[in-house]
C-alpha cells in the first residue's frame, strides 16, 4: 500500500508542478488574447473571409492566431463565421489557426517540450491549413456545404457592436472592466481542460511504465525508428488523443510525458495536433453541420495532421534538428518550484490576474441584466450560441455530458488534494 500512496503523492505533486511551470505563460497568453479579441469583432472577421481566395484564407489564419485557444470556443466561432458568409476553407483556416497558432500555446510548448516543438507547432499549423485547402480543392462537397450554410442562416443573428481601440480600452475604467470580463471568461472556458489534462499527465508520469508506451507506440524508445514505425505512431497519436478528451492546452504536459517515454517527434506532434479530432468535437460539429459534413471535416483533419506530422519529423531530421528525449532532463525530473525566473513571472502575473479579476467582479455586479456579456467578444457570444443550440436538442446528451464533466472535475480535485496531503508524509 505504501508504494501506491507514494506514487499518488508524486502524481499530485507532478500535476501541480506542471501547472505552476506554465502559469505565467497561460496568464500572459490570455491577457494578450483578451486584448485583441475585444478590439477585433467577429463581424469584422467574416466580412473579409468570404470566398476561398489566398487573401481570405490568410486573414482567416490571422484572425485565428489572435483569438482564443479554447477548442470549443473556436468551434462555435467558426460556425458563426461560416453561417455569416465566410468561405469554407477560410473558416477551417480560422479553426486550425485558433487551436494551433495562438500565442499562449507556443509559450506552454516552449516550457514543456522545447524550441523545436514550438517551431514545429507554428510551421505545422500553417501546413495543416495548406493541406486542408488542397484536399478541399481536390474533393469539395459543394452541394452539402451550401445546404448546411442555408440551414445555419435560419438562426443567424447580427450581434456585434463597435469595438474600442486599445488606447480607449486601457484609459478608462469601463475598458479595464471589459478586459477583466474577457480575461476571466478565457479562464472559465479552459480551466476544466487544464485541470483534467494536467491531472492525467501527472498520473501517467507516476504510474504508467515505459513498457506501456513501447507497446502502444510501435518503435518508441528507438532513436532511429523505421518509416513504418513513425507512420504508425503518427496514426496512434490521434487515436490516443481521441480517448483522452483533453483540449489543446491541457494535452501539452501529456505530450511531454509521451516524448519522455520515447514516442517519436512525429507521434508527439500528431498527438498535439489532434485536439480537433476528439469525440466531443466530432459531436459538436455534428450538431452544427450534420453528420455528413462533420465526418468530412474529421477526415480532412486526420489526413492533414498525419501528413503534417510526418513532414515535420523528416524535415527536421534532414537538418539533424530532431530533439531526443534522452539528451535532456525529463520533464518529471525538473525542479518545478525552484526560485527561478518562472517563479517571479508567476508572481507578477498572479498580481495582474488579481487586478483583472477585481475589474471582472466590479463589472459583473454593475450589470445585472446581461449587458456585460455583449461587448464584442466573439468566443463568449459564440459559446452562448453553442449553448442555445444545445438546449434545442431533444435528447439528454448535453445534460449528461455536463454531469460527467462535473464528476470528472470533482474526482480530479479530490485526487490532487488527497495527493498533496499524502506528499507531507511520503
Amino acid at each position: 500500500m505504501t508504494p501506491f500512496l507514494s506514487q499518488w503523492a508524486n502524481a499530485a505533486l507532478t500535476s501541480v508542478g506542471f501547472f505552476w511551470m506554465a502559469l505565467w505563460a497561460f496568464a500572459l497568453g490570455y491577457l494578450v488574447s483578451s486584448l485583441i479579441q475585444i478590439v477585433v469583432t467577429r463581424e469584422q472577421m467574416q466580412q473579409v473571409m468570404q470566398g476561398d481566395s489566398v487573401k481570405s484564407i490568410s486573414l482567416g489564419t490571422f484572425f485565428g492566431f489572435i483569438s482564443s485557444s479554447c477548442s470549443f470556443a473556436a468551434l462555435a466561432t467558426t460556425r458563426t463565421l461560416f453561417a455569416k458568409g465566410a468561405g469554407f476553407v477560410p473558416a477551417m483556416a480560422f479553426l486550425l489557426s485558433s487551436t494551433n497558432l495562438v500565442i499562449e500555446l507556443g509559450f506552454v510548448i516552449a516550457i514543456f517540450l522545447g524550441w523545436q516543438f514550438v517551431v514545429a507547432e507554428y510551421i505545422g499549423g500553417v501546413l495543416l491549413i495548406l493541406l486542408v485547402w488542397l484536399l478541399v480543392t481536390v474533393y469539395r462537397p459543394t452541394q452539402l456545404i451550401k445546404q448546411v450554410r442555408e440551414k445555419l442562416n435560419e438562426n443567424n443573428n447580427n450581434d456585434e457592436d463597435n469595438p474600442p481601440s486599445i488606447k480607449q480600452l486601457l484609459s478608462s475604467q469601463k475598458g479595464w472592466q471589459k478586459l477583466g470580463m474577457k480575461y476571466v471568461m478565457e479562464w472559465q472556458m479552459i480551466w476544466r481542460d487544464v485541470l483534467i489534462g494536467f491531472t492525467v499527465a501527472g498520473l501517467i508520469a507516476a504510474f504508467v511504465p515505459s513498457q506501456f508506451f513501447e507497446t502502444l507506440f510501435v518503435g518508441s524508445g528507438n532513436d532511429n525508428p523505421a518509416f513504418y514505425e513513425v507512420l504508425l505512431q503518427s496514426v496512434i497519436g490521434p487515436v490516443a488523443a481521441f480517448f483522452t478528451f483533453i483540449g489543446s492546452m491541457g494535452n501539452i504536459p501529456l505530450a511531454a510525458v509521451l516524448f519522455d517515454n520515447g514516442v517519436s517527434f512525429a507521434g508527439v506532434m500528431a498527438f498535439i495536433f489532434s485536439d480537433l479530432v476528439v469525440f466531443p468535437v466530432l459531436r459538436i460539429n455534428a450538431r452544427y453541420y450534420g453528420w455528413k459534413l462533420a465526418l468530412y471535416i474529421l477526415a480532412l483533419l486526420l489526413i492533414s495532421l498525419v501528413a503534417t506530422a510526418l513532414l515535420l519529423h523528416y524535415g527536421l531530421a534532414m537538418f539533424d534538428l530532431l530533439p531526443q528525449a534522452s539528451t535532456g532532463k525529463s520533464i518529471t525530473e525538473r525542479d518545478m518550484f525552484a526560485l527561478d525566473s518562472g517563479f517571479f513571472l508567476n508572481l507578477v502575473f498572479i498580481g495582474i490576474s488579481a487586478v483583472l479579476v477585481y475589474f471582472w467582479y466590479q463589472m459583473k455586479h454593475m450589470n445585472t441584466g446581461g449587458h456585460a456579456h455583449s461587448h464584442g467578444h466573439a468566443e463568449h457570444q459564440s459559446g452562448t450560441d453553442s449553448q442555445h443550440s444545445s438546449h434545442q436538442q431533444k435528447d439528454s446528451t448535453p445534460s449528461l455530458k455536463a454531469r460527467i464533466e462535473q464528476l470528472i472535475t470533482v474526482i480530479c480535485i479530490g485526487w490532487l488534494l488527497a495527493g498533496l496531503g499524502l506528499s507531507l508524509f511520503y
